[in-house]
């Protein structure tokens, strides 16, 4: 079965997977839901966190890569001095 992210993941944004992902919180805490869609809401609720983790490790990395080629950049200006 495929799910709505996995089919728009490219197209979900992390600030859309959040803001999706707290209402489904919210619902939950809420109750008043039958087992059935309190599973659904759960499921989807694991899905948006897997969207949101995905972005927030892109991030890192792009991150780490742009310090690393900062400290690159540095020792070279420092070893030519």
């Amino acid at each position: 079965m495929t799910s709505r992210v996995d089919k728009g993941a490219g197209a979900l944004g992390y600030e859309q997977a959040r803001d999706e992902l707290i209402d489904v919180v919210r619902r939950l805490e809420a109750g008043g839901t039958t087992l059935e869609e309190s599973l659904a809401l759960w499921e989807r609720g694991e899905e948006l966190a897997k969207v949101c983790r995905r972005w927030l490790d892109g991030a890192r990395a792009r991150l780490d890569a742009a310090l690393a080629e900062e400290a690159d950049s540095a020792d070279g200006a420092e070893e030519g001095e």
